[in-house]
């Protein structure tokens, strides 16, 4: 989860009374998603969930020069999304409760990743 790695980094979202913060990921074998932030089992949930769905067997794609894992992890990343728009209210994220930001590395290996992140709005 990377809610607080984001709104740590965007000091602005304090100087607007609303609005809608834009997060856009630069890569095609990751994603971005709001989901439960309380639970970790819920990430190990989905990622056996997106592992079932999309299963990583080189027999199934053609795309395989970058091993066994590229082309499942494009397909995840198409599936989950690279986009979040969020509401902004006095300042602050306007997400549930139970909510967070996930960053979700379809990868087996570690990779850096980018986010664009946007905000418009009414300022204070």
């Amino acid at each position: 989860m990377i809610t607080d790695e984001i709104t740590s980094q965007l000091k602005e979202l304090s100087n607007f009374s609303i609005g809608i913060l834009h997060l856009f990921l630069q890569h095609t074998s990751a994603s971005i998603c709001l989901n439960e932030n309380y639970d970790p089992d819920v990430q190990t949930d989905m990622e056996n969930s997106l592992n079932r769905i999309v299963p990583e067997d080189k027999k199934l794609y053609k795309h395989t020069i970058e091993g066994k894992d590229d082309m499942p992890a494009h397909v995840k990343s198409a599936l989950v999304g690279c986009s979040l728009s969020i509401p902004i209210t006095d300042g602050r994220l306007n997400i549930g409760t139970w909510q967070g930001i996930w960053l979700l590395e379809h990868r087996d290996g570690s990779h850096s990743r980018k986010i664009v992140a946007t905000i418009n709005g009414k300022p204070k």
